[in-house]
């Protein structure tokens, strides 16, 4: 009966409030965006015992906490009521001062601003240690503790955590958070901020709001508070009454909020009712002037009773703990003298004094309150008891301080990356695509990617380049970049705007404007905004543009994720927290396909262990200390996410030029399944040929020779009872291991224009010898399996003959160009500089030179470069695209290269039950003891290894791909394999099955 009274009477009063304002005509666009309709019901407070209590009242709690306050002197109850600012990062001036105030003012907490965690977690203690009750320790934590402190992590802003759908995310954002500050030794994370940002042009929340829209708003921001407090670390909600539609910052200034009663009921209040009954602990009250709350001209909420005792206390019910805005901000301090302002805070229902400027002088005032009868006993011990329960409830009954080993770590775990990529991966927002231009599914046109904004670029130019060749184009002359954009199809452009710089006004500049709209009257244009949505306002016309992606951040894992998204390893599920002027409005958001190509994340996203992997390093660096190699590239997928790709040592032992990602490495035997593999398949997929062809069926001039009934299936098992190789090149040296002028030149001649290396070319009608020398090579007398470069030489021939193409221009057209294998291609120096080719080899016996962007084996490089068996380069991410395509099953970027069907014909093992452990033309594990694997991968795995010291695998149980390029062969590849005997590839493959954590 009580709950139905207290419901009735409250309807009754709100409706009184309502009846008695006049809708302003005003407000009607802010009240659309804020998400409710005229005639919208109320929403009604639960009644305080129906609230949810994160933390309830104990027998021992309130025991406590009357002991507590029983001995406590009356300046000693005052202090409890003070939140002193600190800093970290000041000298001793400022400690000194804050230790009198904790010794001789028995100030209740602190407030830590500027400073650095180990610096924060020695005062914490030195402080708590001089305090007769313990401290509140507080922060603003709105996106972690990086936004006070250095040395910690940054987490999205609100406004980013906006577009997010999935409340999960947000709600362990807050979990993560909370263990941080409690970590610290923090009580208090001074958010979530439950501002509604209505007003695009506010200046001092912007990107700390949620959004626009009330519900949306209030809906995170209780899933943030779920987390928070989950871990006994308290929220306080804030700026009440709202601050959401203000266009002046109360750090400077009192901004006026011009809404009426009706307005803020159904808006501004609708988040705090809610939160109130999901368990809220604390709101910090604004400095604003809202004429339809506090009829007094000029008077902030933060000391009006109307506001703090009317609104919140009695008609909402709040019985948390309450804080003021900072004390020291203008739209106090400019009202009040320091003294005066703290005891109006109190008399107007405050419980703490936030950032006090003269706690000796507001203590004073306060004290002749207490005596002049302004300030009753029952209303000092309100509030003091209010606090002591609060410190009961976060432990401060047994205090102990805050440990200083190994916090930097404990601030900055793994999972902290972890959650990183999954709240990019929900948050970043496709608001137009038109024509499906998102996501890129045509890798083979020019695209050029276009700078703006005053920030780095680095990770999405990085990242886009990984899918595809994407060209950087910059001129600050508009006539000039358009010339330079001649031949481009697709332009991104990219406005990246610094995340530290959150309060300034982000929006394009006039020329950054002039050039947008330049380019997109000429070219087909993505516009990816890494900068909260209002940057994009002052753009009138967005019809030109194909695509706008809004990435709301400028950080390394936003950028990495948006260039994802455009290449469509991720689809788009991100909705607009805010409108874009009146061309995208909030709740917006174009889901885009998603392409099966490989993406990017950390280890544990796919059941992979960070720890575990990191063990990769000590088997490079024992591989490059012991000379196997001068370095490497090495990279592990899983489940279509690159988890690990990075890069070790150098080109050469000098040590002068670093290895890196973007290298090209000559991958041999891998050049086997990369390059002609492939297009076999596709010929098997077209039934020109099938697992019993015969090789004299395949190529005429097999027959008649002892290898005429070889068969398909025999061939590229390794089981047609062929020799292993024969050293074309030494027939064409003399005795001194020079090349003899019968079948060379120095220069490109007629009859001589099969380039061997930079100044050596071979006679055209070489390869026919090569061939006939295959073809009359006896066989070997058993029948087992024996490893044959001849396989792949006739299977070139044969690709050759059936398509009327040479290999490279198959291998390009058929795969690499649409696979975005910019970086895969045989004779690299046509090309590329030199520079990002490593070298192979000082060859001392054939060629006379270093060998660096021509191919290492002596066969293909007297192919013109181009060998079925070896002559291709790449760097490790693209072969992870081909390994990543077989082990789709031929599937790529959602492209059918052949049929599932034919991969499972040559990922089987058909002589397995004879000592073969081989598939069609892929390495399979090994049946005994000695093979290309670590012993520990599936027998459905597959790959294959190379002698320049590669090694390419995947295993479809798993679903991982790794890759690791070397150069073992540099200096000379006649000196022992020192890499293969080690096993270091072999050991790496064990340490990444190790790493699995799902299994």
């Amino acid at each position: 009966m009580k709950s139905f009274l207290f419901r009735i009477g409250l309807l009754i009063i709100l409706l009184f409030l309502v009846t008695n304002c006049s809708s302003s005509k005003n407000n009607k666009t802010v009240v659309e965006k804020a998400g409710f309709a005229p005639d919208e019901e109320i929403y009604i407070p639960h009644i305080k015992s129906e609230r949810k209590n994160f933390f309830p009242e104990t027998y021992a709690e309130n025991k406590w906490v009357d002991s507590v306050y029983n001995q406590m002197t009356f300046n000693e109850k005052v202090g409890q009521l003070f939140m002193v600012a600190c800093y970290s990062n000041k000298d001793t001036i400022h400690t000194n001062a804050i230790e009198k105030l904790v010794r001789n003012y028995n100030i209740g907490g602190l407030i830590f601003f500027q400073g650095g965690p180990k610096r924060q977690a020695r005062l914490t203690n030195k402080y708590q240690a001089l305090s007769k009750v313990p401290l509140f320790i507080g922060i603003d934590a709105e996106w972690g503790l990086s936004m006070r402190l250095d040395s910690t992590f940054r987490y999205p802003f609100n406004m980013t955590l906006g577009a997010i759908k999935d409340l999960k995310l947000v709600e362990q954002v807050g979990v993560s958070m909370a263990k941080e500050s409690k970590r610290l030794g923090v009580h208090f994370n001074f958010s979530p901020v439950l501002d509604i940002n209505t007003n695009p042009k506010n200046p001092i929340i912007g990107y700390r709001s949620f959004g626009e829209n009330k519900v949306n708003v209030t809906e995170h921001a209780i899933a943030l508070m779920n987390g928070v407090q989950s871990q006994g670390v308290f929220s306080t909600g804030k700026h009440f009454p709202g601050h959401g539609d203000t266009s002046t910052d109360s750090h400077s200034t009192l901004p006026v909020v011009n809404a009426t009663l009706d307005h803020i009921e159904k808006v501004e209040l609708y988040p705090y009712k809610r939160m109130f009954d999901e368990g809220l602990v604390s709101v910090m009250v604004a400095h604003l002037n809202v004429p339809s709350l506090e009829p007094r001209e000029g008077y902030p909420t933060s000391i009006s009773y109307s506001v703090v005792n009317n609104l919140l206390k009695e008609q909402l019910g709040f019985d948390g703990l309450i804080f003021t805005d900072a004390l020291n901000m203008k739209g106090a301090s400019n009202f009040k003298k320091p003294g005066d302002i703290d005891l109006e805070a109190f008399l107007a229902g405050n419980d703490i004094l936030l950032f006090a400027e003269n706690v000796p002088l507001a203590v004073e005032k306060i004290s002749s309150g207490y005596r002049d009868g302004l300030i009753s006993e029952n209303r000092l011990a309100e509030s003091v008891k209010k606090i002591l329960h609060y410190k009961f409830k976060a432990g401060l009954n047994n205090y102990k301080p805050v440990e200083g080993i190994n916090i930097h770590n404990d601030l900055n775990p793994r999972s902290n990356l972890d959650l990183q990529y999954q709240l990019y991966e929900n948050a970043i927002t496709v608001v137009k695509n038109q024509d499906a231009i998102l996501p890129i599914k045509n890798l083979n046109q020019k695209i050029a990617y276009v700078k703006m904004g005053d920030d780095t670029n680095s990770s999405f130019v990085t990242t886009l380049n990984k899918y595809t060749e994407v060209t950087e184009v910059f001129d600050a002359n508009i006539d000039s970049l358009m010339t330079k954009l001649n031949g481009y199809e697709t332009v991104i452009i990219g406005y990246h705007k610094s995340d530290k710089s959150w309060w300034k006004s982000p929006e394009l500049s006039e020329t950054e404007l002039q050039i947008v709209n330049r380019i997109a009257t000429q070219k087909k244009v993505i516009l990816d905004c890494f900068a909260k949505p209002y940057s994009l306002s002052n753009i009138a016309n967005f019809e030109p543009i194909e695509a706008v992606v809004v990435s709301y951040q400028n950080g390394t894992v936003a950028q990495e994720v948006s260039a994802e998204l455009l290449f469509g390893a991720i689809d788009a599920k991100g909705k607009l927290p805010v409108s874009i002027n009146q061309t995208f409005k909030a709740g917006d958001g174009i889901a885009t396909e998603k392409l099966n190509r490989l993406g990017f994340t950390t280890p544990e996203n796919v059941g992979m262990s960070s720890e575990k992997l990191n063990q990769i390093e000590k088997l490079a660096q024992k591989a490059i200390d012991g000379k196997m190699a001068p370095g490497m590239q090495i990279l592990v997928a899983r489940k279509g996410k690159v988890i690990y790709q990075k890069s070790f040592g150098s080109h050469t032992y000098d040590n002068s030029t670093r290895v890196k990602n973007t290298d090209l490495y000559d991958v041999a035997s891998l050049t086997k399944i990369v390059a002609t593999l492939p297009n076999v398949m596709q010929v098997y997929d077209k039934k020109k040929v099938n697992l019993e062809t015969t090789l004299g069926e395949m190529l005429p001039i097999f027959k008649a020779s002892n290898k005429e009934q070889i068969t398909f299936k025999e061939l590229l098992s390794h089981y047609g009872r062929m020799q292993a190789w024969i050293p074309f090149y030494k027939a064409t040296v003399d005795s001194s291991k020079m090349p003899m002028e019968k079948y060379y030149r120095k220069v490109a001649t007629q009859g001589f224009t099969k380039r061997v290396s930079d100044s050596l070319f071979l006679r055209d009608d070489y390869h026919d010898t090569i061939m006939k020398k295959i073809i009359n090579s006896p066989l070997i007398e058993k029948k087992e399996y024996r490893y044959s470069d001849f396989t792949f030489i006739i299977l070139k021939q044969y690709l050759e003959k059936i398509i009327g193409k040479p290999l490279d221009e198959l291998a390009y057209d058929n795969f690499y160009k649409t696979l975005g294998m910019n970086n895969t291609l045989y004779n690299p120096l046509q090309k590329l500089d030199k520079k990002v080719i490593v070298p192979t080899e000082i060859d001392t016996y054939f060629r006379h030179d270093t060998i660096q962007g021509y191919v290492h084996d002596m066969e293909a490089a007297m192919e013109n470069g181009v060998g079925g068996h070896a002559g291709i380069f790449s760097n490790a991410m693209d072969v992870a695209k081909m390994m990543q395509l077989f082990l789709q099953k031929g599937n790529y970027g959602n492209q059918q290269y052949f049929s599932e069907a034919t991969f499972t014909d040559f990922n089987t093992c058909w002589y397995c039950t004879e000592g073969n452990r081989r598939g069609l033309g892929f390495d399979k594990p090994q049946l005994g003891s000695a093979g290309p694997t670590c012993g520990c991968v599936s027998m459905s795995s597959f790959g294959h290894t190379g002698f320049t010291g590669t090694i390419a695998w995947a295993d479809p149980a798993t679903e991982i791909v790794y890759v690791f390029l070397s150069n073992r062969t540099y200096p000379d590849s006649n000196l022992p394999n020192k890499l293969s005997k080690e096993n270091i590839r072999e050991d790496i493959q064990k340490v990444i099955q190790e790493a699995i954590l799902d299994k």
